[in-house]
């Protein structure tokens, strides 16, 4: 039933729980998995030299940091014998790069963490997973802290 499973990640113990899950449907479907970390862009204001090597600092932590994140993802998979790609992206609104990417993947689920904000909490921090899931056409599976 499906052939391509997204997962995104930001590197919490709730998106490898989230993983763990996914590895299960991608076994019993024969599944291949793309793994995304999506990076907000450095919030430049284009004043000075200080801004572009600021930029430039911001963009190799959030690499690094991206990198290990999807490594982590990566040996999830890898330890069951599940294919696996992980791909890093910038863009403005974490939801959208996530969408994008399942779409520009071909992907036909996305299995994605939640911790599952209530209330005030939920107003104010957002939900990148409430977000997904009323944005995308596709099925999106939420495993919830």
């Amino acid at each position: 039933m499906f052939k391509k499973i997204l997962v995104p990640t930001d590197g919490s113990a709730l998106a490898l729980r989230a993983a763990s899950t996914a590895v299960q449907l991608a076994k019993a479907h024969g599944a291949q998995v793309i793994g995304v970390y999506v990076i907000d862009p450095f919030p430049y204001i284009g004043i000075g030299d200080a801004s572009a090597a600021g930029l430039q600092a911001y963009l190799a932590e959030s690499r690094s940091v991206a990198g290990q994140a999807l490594d982590e993802l990566g040996k999830v998979f890898a330890a069951e014998g599940v294919p696996f790609a992980g791909d890093t992206i910038e863009r403005n609104v974490v939801y959208e790069g996530v969408i994008e990417t399942a779409q520009a993947e071909g992907c036909d689920l996305i299995v994605m963490a939640s911790h599952g904000r209530q209330g005030v909490k939920a107003l104010v921090l957002g939900s990148v997973a409430q977000k997904v899931l009323t944005h995308t056409r596709l099925p999106v599976l939420i495993v919830k802290d």
